[in-house]
């Protein structure tokens, strides 16, 4: 019975050893954004592909098509209070986090499907609010997509960052 006991451990071992060999190479890692107020958490979890040299909006992420905001998975944010998104009533859940860049604008999408792999199978009829927001230019160019929440008091900005790209939405804690 030691024997089996012995080659089990060692088999979960190595299966252990390998998984986390696999995350530590994915090439674009998973990143948290949280912040909290009062009772509300809210939290962002999403991917971070890097620039790596490479042109951004326009090409790598073409204009005009829905993007799923960050890498892999589709981004997901989860709140557990009620919060007002661009001046709208958004309501504690979880949600995929969808956008269609532009150069001038993009349009933000939240969707109340989850776990999808990318965009490939994002469903419209399942939007739950859409608003466009101008794009603004990062005078600090970052070469890691980031998804920052700025908070102050019930008032909060959710940043999204990539090369010289900047698209802020304002948001709004309320009890």
């Amino acid at each position: 019975m030691g024997r089996i006991t012995s080659v089990l451990i060692l088999l979960l071992g190595s299966f252990f050893a390998n998984g986390q060999e696999a995350i530590k190479q994915r090439p674009s890692p998973l990143s948290i954004s949280a912040v909290k107020y009062k009772d509300c958490y809210l939290k962002i979890i999403y991917s971070q592909p890097h620039k790596n040299g490479r042109e951004i909006f326009g090409k790598l992420v073409p204009y005009g098509e829905v993007w799923r905001t960050g890498a892999n998975e589709a981004t997901e944010m989860t709140l557990t209070k009620d919060i007002q998104l661009n001046n709208k009533l958004l309501k504690a859940g979880t949600y995929s986090i969808f956008t269609i860049p532009e150069k001038e604008k993009w349009t933000i999408i939240i969707n109340s499907e989850k776990g999808l792999w990318g965009s490939y199978n994002y469903n419209p009829t399942l939007d739950v609010m859409r608003f466009e927001v101008p794009v603004k230019v990062n005078t600090t160019p970052y070469e890691a997509f980031t998804i920052n929440i700025r908070q102050i008091n019930e008032l909060a900005t959710l940043e999204f960052l990539w090369d010289e790209v900047r698209v802020d939405v304002p948001i709004k804690f309320i009890n």
